[in-house]
């Protein structure tokens, strides 16, 4: 991994009418990194995705990819980005080998070239065997092999990935992911990829959390654990505004209430599950300890839960 930027992003924002879908979003994302923005569905990950791949104009801030502006070298920017979209991009009709094989003609690759790159990315890839099957008969975990291997033809410099799992099962994920760390290894290619999933985004050097259009948090999968502080306790309760009082005066803590549970982050959480459920056994439900979790950063960084933020 350098020490060089291969995306940076300053100031940026974008707004749909009068939505803003991004408001003021700023971080960079070392050459050789694997970087995942992860936020749920109208986090903004879609729009910011468009606009790193240049199908959205810049309207307000800076983009540049490995040091090209977004707004006047977007020509240039394609040239050095592969692009895997959410949405499904294989013609059904054709094999595997013409859908690699059409990519390859838009890039500029003919003949011995364009065979010999096809041929190594069915093997990185495991399709080898697969190139005169039809895309359309594949299993969703094949096609999403041969979407990635559409977006490597041309040896980008940094892959974009939107949500790279849809449709896969856990093997799949894992199948896939490996690949990915091999690329990098390889290749030294920088990696971006949009997500909903935790496992995923565990799989990132770092990440950047995205809520309502702006970025709510950034670092390591461990820093950003290690900044919510202690351990994460929650209480299953049929009076949680009640229940939080008496917390407040026997234990002086203030509990967070997300939904109808109590939430509480504490250092030596065991000890403090302990008290609770001895001072008032008739208020609990259930509770449970754990360690913190990503979501558990999104929690603490916005007061509800990751998925509750995707209700309209």
């Amino acid at each position: 991994m350098s020490d060089s930027l291969a995306v940076s992003v300053a100031g940026l924002h974008h707004a749909y009418s009068e939505r803003k879908a991004l408001d003021g979003i700023d971080f960079g994302v070392l050459a050789g990194e694997a970087f995942g923005l992860l936020g749920p569905n109208g986090g903004g990950k879609t729009t910011l995705f468009r606009l790193l791949s240049t199908l959205l104009p810049v309207q307000t801030g800076k983009v540049t990819l490995s040091g090209l502006d977004v707004a006047t070298k977007a020509q240039d920017v394609r040239q050095i980005i592969g692009v895997t979209f959410q949405s499904p991009s294989l013609d059904g009709k054709l094999t595997v080998w013409e859908n690699l094989q059409h990519q390859a003609h838009l890039y500029g690759l003919y003949g011995v070239q364009s065979k010999t790159r096809i041929r190594e990315l069915m093997d990185r890839l495991g399709l080898s065997d697969r190139g005169k099957d039809l895309a359309g008969s594949l299993s969703g975990g094949l096609k999403r092999r041969v979407e990635v291997a559409k977006s490597l033809l041309h040896h980008p410099q940094i892959l974009l990935l939107d949500e790279p799992s849809t449709g896969l099962d856990p093997g799949g994920r894992r199948d896939l992911w490996e690949y990915l760390t091999r690329l990098r290894q390889d290749e030294g290619t920088t990696i971006l990829v949009t997500t909903h999933l935790m496992e995923e985004a565990e799989r990132c050097d770092r990440l950047g959390i995205l809520n309502q259009g702006r970025m709510i948090a950034l670092g390591t999968p461990d820093e950003l654990r290690s900044s919510v502080g202690g351990d994460c306790l929650t209480i299953q309760t049929p009076n949680p505004e009640g229940l939080a009082e008496l917390i407040a005066v026997r234990f002086q803590l203030r509990p967070q209430r997300i939904g109808e549970s109590l939430r509480i982050e504490k250092s030596l959480g065991h000890e403090l599950l302990r008290d609770i459920v001895a001072a008032f056994p008739g208020e609990i439900t259930a509770i449970s300890l754990a360690r913190p979790t990503l979501e558990d950063v999104f929690i603490a960084r916005t007061g509800h839960r990751f998925w509750e933020a995707e209700q309209p």
